[in-house]
């Protein structure tokens, strides 16, 4: 089992979000090929960074069986919850640890979560497209509508990528895909836990616009 620890959050605070479970992971298992590790990441400011900080030094959060206990242990009532607000799939030399992920997997039966990550997916293909079937959502996460065209022509999960700051609502990929922009972020009646569009496997390219403190290096490489 690879190290690091994990903090499940009961019932998120965050407008956009709602008011629903969410989890933070280790700094430590996101992958270095995420342009925004470093510099950009909006996870890092705030609050949320304060308590990714935390959770990567070890000072809040749990490790990997009693996070999955406590996932498991969620009511189903709501049928959502979002893993990784900040963070990445448990991951070493860039693969996912696909034992870490079968048990995640088998305690979000009934659950309905959804997370993203940044690992290559071609590499770790298999134990993605399995966590997509058996109900706990993997999205690839792109960094420009002409990379959403690279991960999505591999068939294995759905896809989200970033957009320019004053894009659309609705968008079309250099293929011509389509791409909805979060309807959280167009309008302030919608939340994460009332559009559930992440959750779904079956859907368009989902975009998102810079936001937070580091939001000029993000806009750099959603428009490259």
């Amino acid at each position: 089992m690879i190290a690091g620890n994990v903090a499940l959050t009961p019932k998120s605070k965050n407008e956009k979000t709602g008011t629903m479970p969410v989890s933070t992971s280790t700094k430590e298992w996101c992958p270095d090929s995420c342009p925004l590790k470093e510099h950009g990441c909006y996870a890092k400011h705030g609050h949320t960074g304060i308590h990714w900080r935390l959770v990567t030094s070890g000072d809040r959060g749990t490790d990997w069986d009693t996070f999955v206990s406590k996932v498991e242990a969620m009511p189903e009532k709501d049928g959502i919850w979002r893993h990784d607000v900040a963070g990445d799939l448990p991951a070493e030399n860039g693969i996912i640890d696909s034992g870490m992920m079968r048990s995640l997997i088998r305690s979000n039966r009934g659950k309905g979560g959804f997370t993203y990550t940044h690992h290559n997916a071609a590499d770790n293909a298999e134990i993605i497209k399995y966590s997509n079937n058996c109900g706990f959502t993997v999205n690839l996460s792109a960094d420009n509508a002409g990379k959403a065209d690279v991960l999505a022509d591999m068939g294995i999960a759905p896809v989200v990528t970033l957009l320019p700051t004053d894009s659309a609502k609705v968008t079309f990929t250099p293929k011509g895909r389509k791409v909805v922009r979060c309807p959280a972020e167009t309008s302030k009646k919608v939340t994460c836990k009332t559009c559930r569009l992440c959750q779904k496997t079956d859907r368009p390219i989902i975009g998102f616009t810079p936001h937070g403190s580091g939001k000029k290096v993000t806009q750099e490489v959603a428009s490259q």
